[in-house]
């Protein structure tokens, strides 16, 4: 096989909709196919945004307001981006990324922050970047907050939110899938790992990956 330019590849949803895991068996799968690809998430995926990670999914709901919370995810995602993310697109590598700026757009959207405020500062730190494509997993929220709180991981800041703030980041996660119809892809994540598995293949080896010319 051939290869367009490294891809950058994000998955976003809601609460334990099984994001981590399917990127795992994904990644697995590129390497399969000799393809490399790096695994990393938001917050986090440089050091220095790592240590801002704490800071953002642990702790009570009201520790910061919406705007706070919202500057310290931009200061970990610009970390992230420069030190991580575009260095490996750059060396050729697949990026896959456990949420990104769409999930900003979702939970402090929804938390009051204006939309305006989180373009603006996107597009600065982010230099027009965007995902070449994004899968977005859905699932039944109830269902995902009761596989989150099985992990018992301490990050639960965000799950303490409650089922109507949930259901609401359902909703607007499909609505994205409008905004950004041509690299959003909705996945049902109540299926098998092994079928989510071949859904996403089909679409990056659709989008990415071409056959040599004879």
């Amino acid at each position: 096989m051939g290869y367009q330019p490294a891809p950058f590849i994000t998955f976003e949803g809601g609460e334990g909709t099984g994001k981590s895991t399917q990127i795992r068996a994904f990644a697995a799968l590129l390497s399969h196919h000799g393809i490399p690809c790096l695994v990393t998430r938001e917050p986090g995926g440089s050091a220095g945004a790592e240590k801002i990670r704490s800071l953002i999914v642990e702790g009570d709901v009201g520790r910061w307001d919406v705007l706070t919370e919202y500057l310290l995810l931009s200061a970990s995602r610009r970390d992230h981006l420069v030190k991580t993310i575009k260095p490996a697109l750059a060396a050729g590598t697949w990026v896959l990324c456990d949420r990104y700026i769409d999930s900003s757009r979702v939970y402090q959207r929804l938390r009051g922050l204006d939309a305006h405020v989180i373009e603006e500062i996107y597009a600065q730190l982010s230099e027009g970047m965007e995902p070449d494509l994004t899968f977005i997993f859905d699932l039944d929220p109830g269902v995902g907050l009761a596989r989150a709180a099985a992990r018992r991981e301490g990050e639960d800041r965000f799950e303490q939110l409650g089922l109507s703030f949930h259901k609401e980041v359902r909703n607007a996660f499909l609505e994205l899938r409008k905004t950004f119809a041509a690299r959003c892809c909705v996945v049902d994540a109540s299926l098998s790992l092994k079928d989510l598995t071949e859904i996403l293949w089909h679409e990056a080896e659709t989008r990415f990956l071409k056959k040599d010319a004879v």
